[in-house]
C-alpha cells in the first residue's frame, strides 16, 4: 500500500505541512527487477580506503570485477569500501573518522567495511579495535539511512579474503537495498571447488520454497527462478488455489503439503527424489503466528507454531539429509524474525521459534561444511506484504519508521537477500544471520 509520508511530502498541497511537522521524507530507494547483472557495479564511482590491511588487494580486484570505477574525487562516491583489517589499536580506528568524515556519499549510496575478525585477534586491544569498528558501522548507517545509504560490515579472515567478490557484487550493488546496519562473518569453512561461475547464477539448480504461495516466499521463488533455478514451490493445501496461480506465473512446480504433519518429511523426500532426483536449495519460509501474552496462551497455539516454524524445518533437513537429497554445494536459507532476535509482546511461542532458528544454522553450519553445503538465517524486519496492511494504522506507521531509512520493506528486498545466500557466490558465509530490516532500532 502507498507510504502515507512519502505521498504527504510529494503532494504540493500537503508537502508544506509535513514540512513544518518535521515528518520524515523517505528517499525512494533503488531497487533492481531483474536477475544479477554481470556488472552490478557499472559506472559506479567506487572509492577503496584504508591501507595497510590483508584485505585490500582482493576488494580492489572485487570492485574492478564488478565495473566499479574509481572515484576521482571531484564528488560524492556511489560505493565506499573501507579496508579495516590493519585497525589493530584506538589510534588505527581514526582512519575511520578521516575517511567518512572527509567524504561524501551519493543518495543511495553503499558503504561496506571489512574487518579482522575479533576471535582472531593477537591480544584483547586488537580484538577489542576489530569489535569497535562494528559499533561506527552501525552508528555510520543510521546517520545515512535518511539518504537511503547502507552501511554494513564483513569480518573476514585472512584466509577467506577470496570470498569476498560476491560480497562486494552484493552488498555494494542495489540488492541490498534494505539490507543495512549488519554485521557478519566470512570465513573459509564451507569447502568449495573452483569452478566456472554458471550464467544464470543458478542454472541447472533444483530449488524448494516453502511458503510460497504469497508475501516473501513468492518473491523469493521469483528471484530464484530468475537466476536460472527450477523452482518447486510448497505451500499448504488451504492455499492450493494462490500456490498453483504463482506457479503458472512463474514457471515453477507446485506442491500443495502441510510442512507440520507427521508423513510430511517422507512425502517432499520422495517427491524430490522422483521428480528431481535431489535438491540443491531449500529455502524455509513457510511459518505461523498465534499471538498472545503467555498467560492466555493455549497450548495448542504454542505447539503449533513450535512445529510449523522449527519442527519441521529439522525434521525436513534430516529427511533430506538422511536421504542424501541435499547435494554437495547446496544452499539452506531459514526466514528467522526480528522477533527472533529481540522478542516481542505477545510472541513468546514466535519469538522462540525463531531464535532457535538462528541457534540452529549456527549449529549446523560446521557440520554441513565439509560438503560445501553453506546454512544462513535470514531475519526481516517490517516488509509491505497483505498482513502488515491489515495492521490498525498506528501500529503499522510505527513499524514502517522505527528504522534508519524510514520506510518498509518489499518482499523483493527479502528476496535479494535469501537469493544471494543461495549462489556460489555466497561461500564465505554459513552460520550467519543476516536482518532484512532498513536497520530497525528494535533489536539494535
Amino acid at each position: 500500500m502507498p507510504d502515507l509520508l512519502k505521498t504527504l511530502h510529494d503532494n504540493p498541497a500537503t508537502g508544506w505541512l509535513a514540512r513544518a511537522l518535521g515528518l520524515p521524507d523517505p528517499v525512494e530507494l533503488a531497487r533492481v527487477d531483474g536477475p544479477s547483472a554481470a556488472l552490478p557495479l557499472e559506472g559506479k564511482r567506487v572509492l577503496l580506503a584504508g591501507a595497510g590491511g590483508y584485505a585490500g588487494a582482493a576488494l580492489g580486484a572485487a570492485l574492478t570485477a564488478a565495473g566499479g570505477v574509481a572515484d576521482p574525487g571531484g564528488g560524492p562516491a556511489d560505493v565506499v569500501v573501507f579496508d579495516g583489517t590493519h585497525c589493530r589499536t584506538p589510534a588505527d580506528c581514526r582512519a575511520l573518522y578521516d575517511t567518512f568524515h572527509a567524504h561524501r556519499i551519493a543518495t543511495n549510496g553503499r558503504v561496506l567495511i571489512v574487518a579482522a575478525p575479533p576471535a582472531m585477534a593477537p591480544d584483547a586491544v586488537a580484538a577489542a579495535t576489530a569489535r569497535g569498528i562494528e559499533g561506527f558501522s552501525r552508528s555510520l548507517g543510521k546517520e545515512l539511512g535518511r539518504k537511503g545509504i547502507t552501511v554494513n560490515l564483513a569480518y573476514v579472515a585472512p584466509d577467506a579474503v577470496g570470498r569476498l567478490e560476491g560480497v562486494v557484487r552484493f552488498f555494494c550493488s542495489k540488492q541490498c537495498t534494505y539490507v543495512t546496519g549488519q554485521a557478519f562473518d566470512v570465513t573459509s569453512m564451507v569447502i568449495t571447488q573452483p569452478a566456472k561461475q554458471a550464467v544464470p547464477a543458478l542454472a541447472g539448480k533444483v530449488a524448494l520454497v516453502t511458503g510460497s504461495a504469497r508475501g516473501i516466499g513468492m518473491a523469493t521463488a521469483g528471484r530464484l527462478v530468475q537466476e536460472g533455478a527450477t523452482v518447486v514451490c510448497l505451500d499448504v493445501p488451504a492455499a492450493s488455489q494462490a500456490l498453483h496461480e504463482t506457479c503458472r506465473t512463474l514457471g515453477a512446480t507446485a506442491l500443495a503439503l502441510d510442512i507440520a504433519a507427521a508423513d510430511a518429511p517422507g512425502q517432499l523426500a520422495e517427491f524430490l527424489r522422483e521428480r528431481f532426483g535431489g535438491v540443491d536449495i531449500v529455502v524455509h519460509n513457510a511459518g505461523i503466528t498465534r499471538d498472545r501474552t503467555l498467560a492466555k496462551m493455549p497450548a495448542a497455539d504454542w505447539d503449533s507454531v513450535m512445529a510449523v516454524n522449527f519442527g519441521a524445518i529439522a525434521a525436513i533437513d534430516a529427511a533430506l539429509l538422511g536421504a542424501g537429497l541435499l547435494r554437495d554445494g547446496g544452499r539452506v536459507v531459514c526466514l528467522s524474525s526480528i522477533s527472533g532476535v529481540a522478542g516481542n509482546f505477545g510472541q513468546s511461542n514466535y519469538a522462540t521459534s525463531k531464535a532457535a532458528l538462528i541457534g540452529y544454522v549456527a549449529a549446523r553450519a560446521p557440520v554441513l561444511a565439509a560438503r560445501g553445503i553453506a546454512i544462513n538465517a535470514v531475519a526481516p524486519g517490517f516488509i509491505e506484504t497483505p498482513m502488515t496492511a491489515r495492521m490498525p494504522f498506528m501500529p503499522r506507521e510505527f513499524g514502517r519508521r522505527l528504522n534508519s531509512l524510514k520506510q518498509g520493506g518489499l518482499p523483493r528486498d527479502a528476496a535479494e537477500l535469501i537469493a544471494f545466500l543461495c549462489t556460489p557466490a555466497s561461500a564465505g558465509i554459513s552460520g550467519n544471520t543476516i536482518r532484512v530490516c532498513g536497520q530497525a532500532l528494535v533489536g539494535a
